[in-house]
């Protein structure tokens, strides 16, 4: 029976250990990263084996029958859900659901011990009726909502600042029972206060996920989107975008046949940098000469009409030294004198002559 209990806590001194190397990885993407992610989870599964058959935590007990070494054996299964959820690859829902019931008999152990106050034995009552949409503050008042975020924002501060005060003298810790057992306490409200905002998020990623479509099966191909959500139009090829793909051929797939044919319209282009002035642009056409250079190509090709108004009174000064333009200027004048002598005014009004 002694032999069992040195056997857990070798274990889980090993998942300790590993956990926190997990940390010292640039990306939790990377290969060598995940496979040091299951490995420690299956030591944290194999730290839960154990202590379920040694029976470590009974119902029958209270939390003063439970020593202070033993209460960080309370936190495997926090850790093992937190550590599911940094999985990648398979099913998501699967990962989601399985840290779900994690957590969960993480808080059912904890309530079994009184060890929940009465705002979070209270949302544990909340998960457990509506676990699809649980959420940790009212969803209804804006106000009262921001107001709990604020409170639990703080309250998990203070957690993490005693807990750092309590963790900088660990010399303190090996020989003062109290000092030890208040650690392990804060640690286990902390991960509580944190459980519930990661069923939270949980449970809100879990509706998203209900949203998508259903993944295929092996053997059967996946089943093509909606035409208007590929094309952009209806099934009766009517569409209001001006920039629909699929008008004159679409814009994309080969733009040459096999014997040289174009397939659909293409622009060459002279340069690579002619192309990346083309990116950042507005989306409309912009004017291709200025309001000045636009009335000149008017006049030039005999659109617009000039004169009249009152710069058609001013005469142009005729220059004394110009003798032809001169004599042009009085024959001009002589005609006219000679025209108004030969036509009186209204000689040509002949309505009221008797």
């Amino acid at each position: 029976m002694d032999g069992q209990p040195q056997s857990l806590r070798g274990l889980f001194s090993q998942a300790e250990e590993k956990r926190a190397q997990l940390d010292a990885y640039p990306s939790s993407n990377s290969p060598s990263y995940q496979e040091s992610l299951r490995s420690t989870i299956s030591d944290y599964e194999e730290c839960l084996r154990v202590s379920d058959q040694v029976t470590l935590f009974s119902p029958n007990e209270t939390l003063e029958d439970v020593s202070s070494g033993d209460l960080q054996y309370m936190l495997i299964t926090y850790y093992l859900a937190e550590l599911i959820l940094r999985i990648n690859g398979g099913s998501r829902k699967a990962n989601l659901e399985s840290a779900s019931t994690q957590y969960e008999k993480f808080l059912k152990l904890l309530d079994s011990y009184d060890m929940l106050s009465k705002g979070d034995a209270r949302l544990l009552e909340q998960y457990r009726e509506n676990r699809k949409s649980f959420s940790t503050a009212s969803i209804t008042d804006a106000a009262a909502r921001r107001e709990t975020k604020i409170s639990r924002f703080k309250e998990e501060n203070t957690m993490k600042r005693k807990l750092e005060h309590l963790r900088q003298n660990p010399t303190a810790l090996e020989n003062d029972e109290a000092a030890l057992r208040d650690l392990n306490l804060t640690r286990l409200s902390l991960a509580t206060h944190q459980t519930f905002q990661t069923l939270e998020s949980t449970a809100q990623e879990l509706q998203i996920l209900a949203l998508a479509p259903p993944e295929p099966t092996n053997g059967q191909p996946q089943a093509s989107a909606d035409i208007r959500e590929r094309t952009g139009r209806g099934q009766d090829s009517y569409s209001e975008r001006l920039d629909n793909p699929n008008r004159m051929g679409g814009l994309s797939g080969p733009i040459l046949s096999a014997d040289g044919k174009p397939l659909r319209p293409f622009t060459l282009l002279d340069t690579r940098a002619r192309l990346q002035q083309g990116v950042f642009r507005p989306d409309h056409s912009l004017p291709t000469m200025t309001i000045d250079e636009y009335l000149e190509e008017e006049k030039k090709r005999g659109g617009m009409i000039e004169g009249g108004g009152e710069q058609s009174m001013i005469r142009p000064e005729v220059d004394e030294d110009d003798f032809d333009k001169a004599d042009e200027e009085t024959m001009k004048a002589r005609a006219w004198d000679e025209f108004t002598e030969e036509n009186p005014k209204g000689a040509g009004n002949t309505l009221n002559r008797g």
